[in-house]
């Protein structure tokens, strides 16, 4: 128990270090398939029966014997964006052979633990702190799928940034230090042959309402903001411009690699002891997310409805928003390249960033 204690207290430091774009001031969401973090047992949640809330009267005799309840956690913003046409299919019972409980999360380190004491059997959460739960759980949870590329942009309140190389000499406005932001800006200045400590000045804010506000005070004043918080933004600021989408620059950087990498934001992990126990409800979320992805991305009308009904922003802002906030599903080897391939560079610069190690091919599911 004490070590168990002692992990979470771990990972929880590791998140408040580590986690990067999302917010933790904002409240959970509450609906039928999506409880709050508050809401949830203490007990581990595969023993617990599923509530008539989630299942329906009767529901469980006419699922299949083999069937499983699945228990999902997922951060507010992006990660969360791409679950929602499953979180309502989940609340409508629309064919389901398992039971998906969804919680809908403030903060990373509320998530964590919840998969640490088995209370959540998947989570979507920050790519490097999926490397840092394998390493500090001996390989307790894999990696199902990337869920969300780089959300992160240069911002601009005037009209001198229109490449990488016109950053250099300036004043860049930017939250989370020591966490993957920090690592994402560095590699893309340091490739461009920018040094991130001696070419540009990066004034570190505690919280992107900051950098907003510093962006404002200043003529052409420039920013790294994450997706959907740019969007928010520029409804409120008319002269905010986005001068450079980083995911791009990061793409850029990879042309004519052997390997290429991607910048990622999110991920989707299971734990090892489930996906071992469950194959086929693990088959049936990944086609179900998938599905919900893709819904995401072709029907944004209809899913920013959706992603304001589940409270993870509003509605107004995530149709604005889903375009930019790089939503994707990719599973198998090519996971496997692109997020190995970020990993190693956050690795490079500091290894802490991944839990001290490089995960082992374990921490890839590759079916």
């Amino acid at each position: 128990m004490k070590k168990s204690l002692s992990l979470i207290c771990t990972l929880s430091l590791a998140a408040a270090l580590l986690a990067g774009c999302t917010g933790g001031t904002e409240t959970t969401g509450t609906t039928a398939a999506a409880t709050t973090v508050a809401e949830t047992t203490a007990a581990p949640a595969e023993t617990d029966p599923p509530s008539p809330e989630t299942s329906g009267e009767g529901e469980t005799d006419s699922k299949e014997e083999n069937a499983s309840v699945v228990n999902v956690i997922a951060l507010k913003g992006p990660t969360a964006m791409g679950m929602v046409k499953f979180m309502e299919d989940a609340d409508e019972e629309s064919a389901m052979d398992h039971t998906y409980n969804f919680t809908i999360a403030a903060s990373i380190d509320q998530v964590t633990p919840k998969l640490v004491q088995g209370q959540a059997d998947i989570g979507a959460v920050p790519a490097n702190m999926a490397s840092v739960l394998f390493n500090n759980t001996d390989g307790g949870v894999k990696v199902l799928a990337v869920n969300t590329l780089g959300v992160l942009y240069i911002v601009e309140n005037g009209e001198t940034i229109r490449s990488v190389e016109d950053l250099r000499g300036k004043t860049i406005y930017a939250s989370g230090k020591g966490a993957t932001p920090e690592y994402g800006l560095n590699y893309i200045l340091s490739q461009n042959g920018i040094d991130p400590a001696a070419d540009v000045t990066i004034e570190w804010k505690s919280e992107h309402t900051e950098c907003l506000a510093a962006v404002t005070a200043s003529e052409n004043g420039i920013a790294m903001l994450p997706q959907p918080f740019v969007t928010t933004a520029q409804s409120k600021v008319e002269t905010i411009r986005t001068a450079l989408d980083l995911s791009q620059e990061w793409d850029k950087l990879q042309e004519g690699q052997e390997s290429p990498s991607a910048m990622i934001t999110g991920v989707v992990v299971a734990r090892t002891e489930f996906i071992e126990e469950n194959p086929e409800a693990v088959a049936d979320f990944m086609t179900r997310y998938k599905e919900s992805v893709d819904y995401v991305n072709n029907n944004v009308e209809q899913a920013a409805e959706l992603v304001g009904k589940y409270d993870i922003v509003p509605a107004a802002v995530a149709v604005k928003a889903i375009p930019e906030c790089n939503i994707t599903y990719i599973d198998g080897e090519e996971m496997k390249e692109k997020l190995s391939g970020y990993l190693d560079s956050l690795y490079q610069q500091n290894p802490a960033a991944v839990g001290g190690a490089l995960p082992a091919d374990e921490f890839y599911f590759v079916p």
